[in-house]
């Protein structure tokens, strides 16, 4: 089993930028595949982006892209998520999810879940 933690969210103007980390507690880090999803009020959890558990393959929403990164350091057992240019429509509560196996978009395929970090956007 995996532990998750999100940090780093908060409140800033659109435009401007944030990175979410998310610690992981337990064995094994380095053998879970790593997603980030976003939820916002009255909307369905949906993805913004993956990482394989060795940092070689990143899966992305068209709606972060070249925006918004991943990246991993098993070595601290951690996932960032660096967030540019953000625009109030990415205000929402961000997850970071670990799941054995291949790097996925899909939310069901993930079995770990942490509580989730505010982000907020303001125009």
């Amino acid at each position: 089993q995996v532990q998750l933690g999100e940090s780093g969210g908060g409140l800033v103007q659109a435009g401007g930028s944030l990175r979410l980390s998310c610690a992981a507690s337990g064995r094994s880090f380095s053998s879970y595949a790593m997603g980030w999803f976003r939820q916002a009020p009255g909307k369905e959890r949906d993805f913004v982006l993956g990482i394989s558990s060795g940092g070689g393959i990143t899966r992305s929403a068209d709606s972060v892209k070249g925006r918004f990164t991943i990246s991993r350091d098993n070595a601290k057992n951690t996932v960032y998520l660096q967030m540019n240019s953000l625009k109030p429509e990415d205000t929402a509560v961000y997850y970071c999810a670990a799941r054995l196996g291949q790097v996925t978009i899909t939310r069901g395929s993930y079995d770990y879940w942490g509580q989730g970090t505010q982000v907020t956007v303001s125009s």
